[in-house]
């Protein structure tokens, strides 16, 4: 199954005789703002027009528990996540389609989370509400309470131990911005650089000028590249769990598995004993 949808394909499937669950999972990384700009509000963006039938999820408060020597966005209880999901419909018999605003990130974190606890059908917009050309809607659903019952372990996550192990034994992508890697800016978190052996493929180099996922033969071209060769076991971590979820997504798409490491950066520069390395080597 593929694990994007095109505009076009879903509204198609919206009209079939079992259409998919809609998740609005509209965010923003959370940076330093000029005074006197607001922060970004999701919930917001979504009550002033969103797809039909879309119900809104709030990646800090749903799919993402407290931040913490864990991370920024570790991951959410069970109990939370579950009752998240079916206030919003979600069934283990229904497909799910998640989109946010555009850039990809959060939407791939509850594509990911769906996943990681046992949901089979679940898809991403390709684009997200940038790529959709219907109709939108501000009345706010109120779906048929889902079944579904999370349980977690379908596809794999690192910790922190096993993500260093991956980077010497595999292969550990990185999906910041090169600075960040580089150690040469770090806005967020403790200090800059990367993990040792970690190898920097920025998740914004897997999308086209329209936002949208590149080919699957580009993907994978990319990915091999980069050492992921067929028998290599690869990992992918961020700053908390977001943009190396849409990584993971990419390369999902390019045929490769890989497991997320969610603690990501902001858990593992929180603990000044772990290593780190800077520059544009993995060293």
């Amino acid at each position: 199954m593929n694990a994007i949808i095109s505009a076009s394909e879903l509204a198609g499937e919206l009209t079939g005789e079992n259409p998919p669950v809609l998740l609005d999972v509209r965010w923003q990384l959370s940076v330093a703002k000029a005074a006197g700009e607001p922060p970004f509000d999701g919930r917001a963006e979504y009550e002033k027009g969103h797809i039909p039938g879309a119900v809104f999820v709030d990646l800090d408060r749903e799919l993402a528990a407290a931040p913490g020597t864990a991370g920024r966005h570790p991951l959410p209880g069970l109990d939370l996540f579950g009752t998240a999901m079916r206030r919003a419909g979600v069934s283990a018999q229904r497909p799910v389609v998640v989109y946010d605003g555009g850039q990809g990130w959060a939407a791939a974190r509850a594509w990911w989370l769906l996943r990681y606890t046992g949901h089979p059908d679940v898809r991403v917009l390709d684009g997200g509400l940038t790529a959709w050309k219907g109709r939108l809607e501000t009345a706010v659903p109120q779906p048929p309470e889902g079944d579904f019952e999370p349980v977690p372990g379908a596809v794999r996550r690192l910790d922190a131990d096993e993500a260093a192990a991956l980077a010497r034994s595999g292969l550990l992508f990185d999906a910041r911005a090169g600075e960040r890697y580089r150690g040469e800016v770090e806005p967020i978190d403790r200090i800059g650089g990367h993990i040792p052996g970690a190898v920097s493929a920025p998740t914004t180099d897997n999308v086209g000028p329209d936002g949208r996922f590149l080919p699957a033969e580009e993907l994978s071209a990319r990915f091999k590249a980069l050492g992921a060769a067929d028998d290599t076991e690869v990992g992918v971590y961020c700053g908390s769990g977001v943009s190396a979820a849409h990584e993971v997504l990419a390369l999902a798409v390019a045929g490769i598995p890989a497991a997320l490491y969610v603690g990501s950066w902001s858990e593992w520069s929180s603990d000044p004993d772990r290593p780190v390395a800077v520059g544009p080597d993995p060293q």
